[in-house]
């Protein structure tokens, strides 16, 4: 059959229903135009509802009137991509691997801070002894129906010996909640970390410190009476004799709910915040070779434990061989406290040994505390008990493991007896991360000790005038 086409190279075109040749390529199927969103002419109405917005591609068409839904970031911010600002806690936490009176060296730390939380306390405890003494007065009032007459000794307040006691005992408990707060406020830290390295005081170690306290107690008292046959006793002694039950339970009762407020209120003052805050000055960003050389010094305790005790001397009213029986008192108790990370050894070798200094008087009738030259036998006395305690203290806080550094410990959960840890790799006991490495807690022992209490002459071995200026504020 001849070829349809000719020449020029014309075909018919094929016939639908033939099956020869192969079949066609069908053309792509092109994308429909999205619909004009220009400017529409001027009376057309537009194609999308007055104040609707773009949906993103390849979603779902918004009903009329819906909330407009954002695809990325927080709804409510302009900058998509970015979280709500996260609100910073008010406490730092406390470095790793430092011991207890450096903990106020924390990464807010600066060189005023120490400083201004002392005055903070010092006008704290000025505001509050005139709310006690208001306090005070209105309730001496009520109970007698008059008002209080000026005394002649610098002792009284009331010229009253219980009330008197009351207001001197109250005078300084009220220093223990100013104390805890001005860490906080001044600081940022917790007001725990005042009370150990594992920031918080461990009730079962304080426990096992107040057993120890009685021992230490039992033990002054003999010595003390020894000492009683080699010299005469302070104070001029004297016949004692009971006074009864009658007088003697009010003042008992008074006494031993406020000895352990007073007592521990010292410890957080002298043993806790001054420690610390002398502590923090470390100088380690000195240059100069001086600046380096006082900067091993400052990093040991023994510069807050020399202030501490100073002052703590300075608040009673002692003289002669009774200043150095204060002075030692006190740096065997910041001594404790450093060696154990805390200030529970401290607390409770001063509770009991007030609580011993002001029932025994006040058993033979004594409330006003007498102070003034102690013989030095009576300090001999005194020391050998402290001494024991401390040794008896340090070996059972290393039986027992207990905390001295922090680690990772001032979390509320943290266990009290966890070994010391540094909690930062390649970092030593008492450094601090990123800081040059100090002297964690001096060894050995041989530190002086404590007064105790002579027995049968009514000396008030923990008894004092407190802070100065303040009437008659007893104890140690």
């Amino acid at each position: 059959m001849p070829d349809p086409a000719d020449a020029n190279g014309w075909a018919p075109p094929d016939d639908p229903g033939s099956s020869q040749g192969p079949p066609q390529a069908q053309p792509y199927p092109q994308p429909v135009p999205p619909p004009y969103t220009g400017p529409q002419p001027y009376g057309t109405p537009p194609s999308q509802p007055y104040g609707a917005q773009a949906q993103p591609y390849g979603a779902a068409p918004q009903a009329y009137g819906s909330p407009y839904q954002q695809p990325y970031g927080y709804p409510g911010y302009g900058y998509p991509g970015y979280g709500p600002p996260v609100k910073r806690p008010w406490t730092v936490p406390v470095p790793d691997g430092v011991p207890y009176h450096r903990m106020a060296r924390n990464a807010v730390h600066r060189w005023w801070r120490p400083l201004v939380g002392t005055l903070t306390i010092l006008g704290g405890a000025l505001c509050a002894m005139l709310a006690l003494t208001i306090v005070g007065t209105v309730v001496y009032v009520l109970a007698t129906g008059e008002m209080p007459e000026p005394s002649q000794s610098a002792t009284s307040f009331f010229g009253d010996s219980t009330a008197d006691l009351t207001f001197n005992l109250a005078a300084l408990a009220v220093l223990l909640p100013v104390v805890l707060l001005v860490p906080w406020w001044v600081q940022r830290r917790r007001p725990g970390t005042l009370s150990s390295v594992a920031g918080r005081l461990r009730w079962r170690w304080l426990l096992v410190c107040g057993g120890l306290a009685i021992g230490f107690c039992l033990v002054s008292f003999g010595t003390s009476s020894v000492a009683g046959q080699f010299a005469a006793p302070p104070n001029g002694g004297g016949e004692d004799h009971w006074v009864g039950w009658g007088e003697f339970l009010l003042p008992a009762l008074i006494i031993i709910a406020l000895v352990p407020f007073q007592a521990s209120a010292e410890e957080y003052v002298f043993r806790g915040w001054l420690l610390q805050a002398v502590g923090a000055c470390t100088l380690e960003n000195g240059t100069g070779r001086v600046a380096r050389a006082l900067s091993v010094v400052f990093r040991t305790p023994w510069p807050g434990i020399v202030v501490g005790s100073a002052l703590f001397t300075s608040g009673h009213g002692y003289t002669g061989w009774g200043i150095l029986d204060i002075f030692v008192f006190g740096a065997v108790a910041g001594w404790v406290t450093v060696r154990t990370g805390g200030l529970e050894a401290a607390i409770a070798v001063h509770v009991f040994n007030n609580l011993m200094a002001f029932l025994l008087p006040a058993a033979v009738g004594k409330l006003d505390i007498e102070q003034g030259a102690i013989p030095w036998q009576y300090v001999v006395a005194d020391v050998a008990p402290m001494l024991l305690y401390a040794a008896v203290v340090a070996w059972l806080a290393r039986k027992m493991r207990i905390q001295t550094v922090t680690g990772g410990s001032d979390q509320p959960n943290a266990s009290v007896d966890a070994p010391p840890s540094t909690g930062v790799p390649g970092a030593t006991v008492g450094s601090v991360p990123g800081a040059p490495s100090g002297h964690a807690v001096p060894g050995g022992h041989g530190v002086p000790g404590e007064q105790g209490v002579p027995g049968g002459h009514g000396f008030p071995a923990g008894g004092g005038q407190g802070v100065p200026g303040w009437p008659g504020a007893p104890g140690s």
